[in-house]
């Protein structure tokens, strides 16, 4: 069973900033698969379902980004599933905003959600697809940037962004992480 995690920030007032991006490529997927995402525990909203014949849970932690990986970790642990077959979703600043990167494993980086995901699982041997979402600009801070109001042109770029995530999920079910690289990166 492959656990897809979207990092993000469970409020409405967070719903649109450049921090959600993994909210959006779940909910996405949730559209497209129609899974519902509609059950609450393991301190975030899941749903279950089917793509590409593979049994999923789509998982959106609740716990505010710097805990994801107490939601990521319960999950795991109830359901016994194996870290290749955990992809974590989530924005990236060091990538331009509109482009997407996948990795089979590596470290955190400067992402807090991600340093709780990885210190939680003890791992950073899972695969993660990170939607870029591009430096500050004009001297603006980096909270100020990932949290706050985007700009229409950085809106669609986001959004076919997040679309393409979507695509290179499906494509790593479907033919493997290997694949999706070539792909996608």
């Amino acid at each position: 069973m492959y656990l897809i995690v979207g990092l993000g920030n469970p409020e409405n007032e967070y719903s649109n900033t450049r921090h959600n991006m993994g909210f959006n490529v779940v909910n996405k997927l949730s559209e497209k698969f129609n899974i519902k995402i509609n059950k609450n525990k393991f301190k975030g909203l899941y749903g279950k379902g089917k793509i590409e014949d593979k049994d999923v849970i789509l998982l959106k932690p609740q716990t505010y980004m710097n805990l994801s990986g107490e939601s990521v970790q319960e999950i795991v642990n109830f359901y016994k599933i194996k870290k290749e077959e955990i992809i974590v979703v989530y924005d990236d600043i060091d990538i331009e905003p509109g482009v997407i990167k996948l990795r089979k494993k590596g470290g955190p980086g400067t992402h807090n959600g991600m340093k709780s995901v990885v210190k939680a699982l003890n791992t950073e041997e899972f695969i993660r697809v990170r939607v870029g979402i591009g430096q500050p600009k004009n001297g603006q801070d980096l909270i100020s940037h990932v949290i706050g109001y985007i700009p229409k042109e950085d809106v669609e770029l986001l959004d076919k962004a997040t679309t393409i995530a979507k695509d290179s999920i499906v494509e790593i079910l479907r033919n493997g992480i290997d694949s999706a690289m070539n792909k996608f990166n």
